[in-house]
């Protein structure tokens, strides 16, 4: 099932044995369009310490409840490497991490995963696009190696708000993320348009997003203003089910949803 990034933050975390404390934040990587870390606020039991737990930790879901329960007692957690939520997550961090927790890391791959790809290619039988060479400033990739940085992982708060642009000119901002909760993939980024035609919000599919510019916080598209402005448009109050996905990646002609054909 879709949900909406904005209404998981905040949910509270639940080890075996007690509270952790609420979700603030997400990392995902903009190669693969998956959350790969979840930023868990501790309040007052860690004096206000962040820690990150990868998706794979996560258990049920309790919607009415708002909150997670995590394979994990307090104690693995509060043993749990310190990161400085201040500065960009470095791969070392995340390998310290992932030894520390037991689990295989994730990077190797690199393909898109959500809205119907798998591997290399597509349900529709096309090759996921490669990466554009200027996906990152030149500087920007050079301080991620000199720092150790992963230069691909991005905050879902931070990117909330960024601008959009079509191949032709600005269409609007990133207000959500749609997230599936099966495997943490990110099927759209919900636009609101308002500042170029009133009243439409519309979803684009990471699948159309050229670049993300992380200097100028800025989501370059590969389509122009006049499709986006023609494509469905999204009520918040309506669930996106497969019929709604499959007139969306049907007006934009390139992929299926959720693995359909």
């Amino acid at each position: 099932m879709l949900r909406n990034a904005s209404s998981i933050d905040g949910y509270a975390i639940l080890a075996s044995d007690g509270r952790i404390g609420t979700v603030s934040d997400f990392l995902f990587d903009d190669e693969s369009w998956l959350v790969r870390w979840l930023v868990v606020d501790t309040g007052n039991w860690l004096s206000g310490r962040k820690v990150l737990l990868p998706t794979t930790v996560l258990g049920h879901l309790d919607v009415p409840g708002r909150e997670f329960s995590v394979r994990l007692t307090r104690q693995q957690v509060e043993d749990s490497p310190d990161i400085d939520t201040e500065r960009p997550v470095s791969r070392q961090l995340e390998t310290n991490v992932y030894d520390y927790y037991g689990w295989a890391p994730y990077w190797g791959g690199g393909l898109y995963m959500g809205g119907g790809y798998m591997g290399s290619y597509g349900a529709a039988g096309a090759m996921a696009r490669p990466r554009s060479p200027d996906s990152d400033s030149a500087d920007h990739i050079a301080d991620a190696r000199r720092e150790d940085e992963d230069p691909h992982l991005r905050s879902i708060n931070a990117v909330t708000g960024y601008h959009i642009r079509a191949s032709d000119g600005e269409i609007g901002h990133v207000e959500d993320f749609l997230i599936e909760e099966a495997d943490w993939s990110i099927h759209y980024l919900v636009v609101d348009t308002k500042n170029w035609w009133p009243a439409k919000k519309v979803l684009i599919s990471p699948l159309l997003a050229r670049r993300i510019d992380w200097n100028a916080n800025l989501v370059d598209l590969d389509v122009d203003r006049e499709s986006v402005k023609d494509s469905p448009e999204y009520d918040a109050a309506v669930t996106v089910d497969r019929a709604y996905e499959r007139r969306f990646h049907d007006y934009y002609g390139n992929v299926r949803p959720g693995g359909g054909t």
